[in-house]
């Protein structure tokens, strides 16, 4: 038995190494990925970490890609991912959306602190398309406020660093709505991720919905990379398919919670569309007793609109915390650009 239970042990250790591997974008070290693995409550010392890679390159899992960047995944390493322990990831994205929640530092008195984020990978060649794209996106409101990080080779955002010819993009993503209300007491109860289609600017229906807690994925992740997104239509039109969730909250915070909402707006990192009423279906989805839905827009949504127009673009959903101070209007950031590259727009 206890043989078993230490070969079990050390299955649930590697893979927990190759799925922080997978979140770390690129290459990583014992440490790095040790800190990781916490964030899931594993406790792996680097030690630990460094024996469970030398078995991971021995399967062709990972690869050193040198003793300074340290290991990254196979292709082999990521159809493994994608395959094994199916049951063990269900609810894996609802798991991580409360961690990040709980774990997030955003101060609203005093407008400090984290907030969660997601991250996008592209080209630097592509960055001044790219802010190009999305800023019709951040103008409608179709995303998590109207403020972004980007940063360049050397560079380091959401804790990981930018690699040589690259640019990351970072967006608030919309669960910092779930820990900004968590801070004041209110939980909330993150439901379904969809696409909503939009009518004038206004929410009109969810077409698809996937249910948080029976999935391995990020539902707005899959819907972009499917290509079902229009974002790009709805932010010139006003009509067009776009990343939305359902949240349900206590009906009796819903004073607190539109308080909360109105203070992340003078922040600029707003996101919630619409509260529904106590009790009653919000766009036709049912709401559980004594709560009240909430219709929140999904922060991946500019970037959807990178994927649409044919920008190269690896996307990190709910990556990580970035500090509020390093986040700009994305106007800003293509005016810095400009000075710093006059020929190129």
């Amino acid at each position: 038995m206890a043989k078993t239970d230490g070969g079990s042990r050390a299955r649930r250790a590697r893979r927990a190494v190759l799925m922080a591997l997978a979140e770390l974008e690129g290459s990583a070290g014992a440490v790095r990925i040790a800190e990781a693995v916490a964030s899931r409550g594993i406790d792996l010392q680097p030690r630990a970490i460094r024996y469970h890679l030398a078995a991971l390159d021995r399967a062709g899992l990972t690869r050193l890609v040198s003793r300074r960047r340290g290991r990254a995944l196979t292709e082999r390493g990521r159809d493994e991912l994608a395959r094994g322990d199916v049951f063990q990831k269900m609810g894996f994205v609802a798991a991580r959306m409360d961690d990040l929640a709980y774990r997030m530092d955003l101060d609203l008195r005093r407008g400090t602190g984290s907030v969660i984020v997601n991250v996008a990978w592209l080209d630097a060649s592509d960055l001044p398309r790219a802010l190009a794209l999305m800023e019709p996106a951040f103008r409608a409101g179709l995303g998590m406020g109207r403020r972004i990080v980007v940063a360049g080779p050397g560079e380091r955002i959401a804790g990981h660093g930018v690699p040589e010819g690259r640019a990351g993009l970072a967006t608030v993503c919309s669960v910092t709505l779930n820990g900004a209300l968590l801070k004041a007491g209110i939980p909330v109860t993150s439901r379904f991720g969809g696409l909503l289609e939009m009518r004038d600017r206004r929410p009109l229906r969810f077409v698809e919905l996937i249910e948080y807690r029976g999935t391995t994925f990020d539902p707005l992740d899959a819907f972009m990379r499917a290509g079902l997104t229009s974002v790009g239509a709805c932010a010139r039109t006003g009509d067009g398919l776009v990343g939305a969730s359902l949240r349900e909250a206590p009906s009796a915070a819903m004073p607190d919670l539109h308080r909360i909402a109105r203070r992340l707006q003078r922040l600029d990192l707003s996101a919630l569309l619409t509260t529904g009423r106590p009790d009653q279906p919000l766009l036709d989805i049912p709401i559980t007793g004594g709560r009240t839905g909430l219709l929140v827009m999904g922060g991946l949504n500019p970037v959807a609109v990178l994927r649409e127009a044919g920008v190269r673009v690896t996307l990190g959903s709910m990556t990580g915390f970035e500090d509020l101070a390093r986040f700009r209007p994305l106007a800003d950031w293509r005016l810095a650009h400009r000075r710093e590259s006059p020929l190129i727009d």
